[in-house]
């Protein structure tokens, strides 16, 4: 008989581990709170116009063929090579820096601000490249069955990248750049981990050289959903079973393990065994009442910046700007160090845009522009109101068009507003945490929650607060991680 694995969550990793587990020969359903698949990878459409929630490029692109591979099924999604990968705007700065993964290309970009750079960069590149695949299969890509077992596998990497570890990447950058301006746009990588670089370990550089030279980053043709929508279709045939609009909230035991989960109607979902792809350290407090995950323990721990997001529709097409921008001042610095716990003014902040019918035109009507703000603030631990939200949205709106000299407000004829409010309520996203757990040294690799529950042996957990950590191409891998997991306790139910 099959053995039947319950995903709680539809996300990346939770969709990634059901497709390996179906391949393995496990009866497969999901459920899910929010009203369609995907996670924070989703879609959101009005008024004719199309967003990407939240993501819109990632990098690792083999993780996904691995995952093709693996699952014995054609890619399930078309996606393009960025180059360039994406613009840079200073305040104060009437140009913009295109960031080629060309040296030649991206040392003339800034010979005005960085003499010598491509030997710069090809010397800081060499080093980040060794460390990744120094620890790439190392750590990355490992599971680690106790926290002494972490430590020792971290023998096994070179010594020499070890002081990285206990140094942040902004101190890496002045090691190898002078100018303000390089030094801010290669350390950039910090906030994608939703942290900054004032916090975040020079090994993270690593990131660098997958963005540069690796993999480089990518685009999906038709919109980052297809992603889910080609996973989706997958699992369809394979019989996987979806509900939506269900969130559980207290689980059922019995002398073997977890025997089913309750959801806030009362409805009982059983199995075998059980794959969490909700936040791996909330829901050990929230729904196991770990005390070890308690509110104030999970308050206590570093969480990455949560996401306002802003989705404009407008009546006519953006010029002179590119796919993918960001938007910087040079308080760089002070802004950083104020902004996790709210101690900085938000009428000026940092913030990243996406002009998203720029390569995929069907996200808009027709002559109009589909185009997508995150602006990274403190979360509800720090700033739990949220009615100056359309406020700052106003702020962001009126600063882009003031430093593009295009009128984005009176072009818009459609605009949503997403606040951490709205996001913990969506996806029970941790105090309104848009990444999850962040990846200081105390909360990396065994530090962090495993993906194999510590009481019960049919629980297991999937995503970005446990191992690998966050991003797209990590929670795929977080899916192999899990699915090795369960292969090792229970076994493969069918011959690859």
């Amino acid at each position: 008989m099959k053995k039947k694995v319950l995903i709680i969550g539809t996300g990346l990793a939770g969709l990634s581990t059901a497709l390996r587990l179906s391949t393995d020969g496990y009866e497969v359903e999901m459920i899910e709170k929010y009203h369609r698949p995907g996670g924070r990878l989703n879609l959101l459409e009005k008024n004719g116009f199309k967003f990407d929630m939240a993501p819109t490029f990632f990098s690792m692109s083999y993780e996904f063929k691995e995952l093709a591979e693996y699952c014995r099924m054609p890619m399930p999604f078309e996606f393009v090579e960025l180059d360039p990968l994406y613009a840079v705007h200073f305040e104060g700065d009437s140009r913009s820096y295109l960031i080629y993964k060309n040296l030649k290309k991206l040392a003339a970009e800034f010979q005005s601000v960085e003499p010598d750079m491509e030997r710069k960069v090809a010397r800081f590149l060499k080093a980040a490249g060794e460390i990744f695949h120094d620890t790439e299969n190392i750590v990355i890509k490992q599971n680690f069955d106790s926290l002494f077992s972490y430590l020792l596998q971290l023998t096994r990497v070179p010594i020499k990248h070890g002081p990285k570890m206990f140094y942040s990447m902004w101190r890496e950058m002045e090691k190898n750049f002078d100018s303000f301006e390089v030094k801010v746009i290669f350390s950039l990588v910090g906030f994608f981990l939703g942290a900054t670089p004032f916090d975040t370990p020079a090994v993270y550089s690593m990131l660098n050289y997958t963005e540069l030279v690796h993999d480089g980053y990518h685009n999906v043709k038709g919109g980052m959903y297809k992603i889910v929508e080609g996973m989706v279709a997958e699992l369809d045939k394979r019989g996987v079973k979806m509900h939506f609009g269900v969130e559980v909230d207290r689980f059922e035991k019995n002398h073997s393990g977890i025997s089913a989960f309750v959801d806030k109607t009362g409805k009982r979902w059983d199995a075998d065994l059980f794959v969490v792809n909700a936040d791996a350290a909330s829901f050990r407090g929230q729904v196991m009442g770990r005390p070890k995950f308690s509110p104030e323990k999970l308050d206590s721990k570093k969480w990455t910046l949560a996401p306002l997001t802003i989705y404009l529709g407008l009546d006519t097409k953006v010029k002179n700007m590119y796919h993918h921008n960001y938007f910087l001042r040079r308080n760089f610095k002070e802004y950083a160090h104020k902004i996790f716990k709210n101690s900085i003014k938000l009428d000026k902040p940092y913030y990243y845009v996406n002009i998203q019918s720029m390569h995929n035109p069907d996200y808009a009507p027709e002559g109009k522009e589909s185009v997508f703000i995150l602006c990274p603030v403190p979360d509800l631990r720090y700033k739990s109101d949220w009615s100056d939200a359309e406020e700052i949205a106003d702020a962001i709106v009126k600063d882009m068009g003031e430093r593009t000299g295009f009128d984005f407000a009176a072009h818009t004829e459609t605009r949503i507003v997403y606040h951490p409010k709205h996001w913990e309520s969506m996806f029970n996203l941790y105090r309104g945490s848009g990444l999850g757990l962040a990846h200081d040294l105390n909360q990396v690799g065994g530090f962090r929650p495993a993906n194999k529950d510590e009481e019960f042996n049919n629980l297991y957990y999937t995503g970005a607060s446990t191992i690998p950590g966050t991003g797209l191409p990590m929670t795929v891998i977080s899916s192999r991680l899990v699915t090795e997991r369960i292969h090792k306790d229970h076994g493969h139910l069918s011959k690859k």
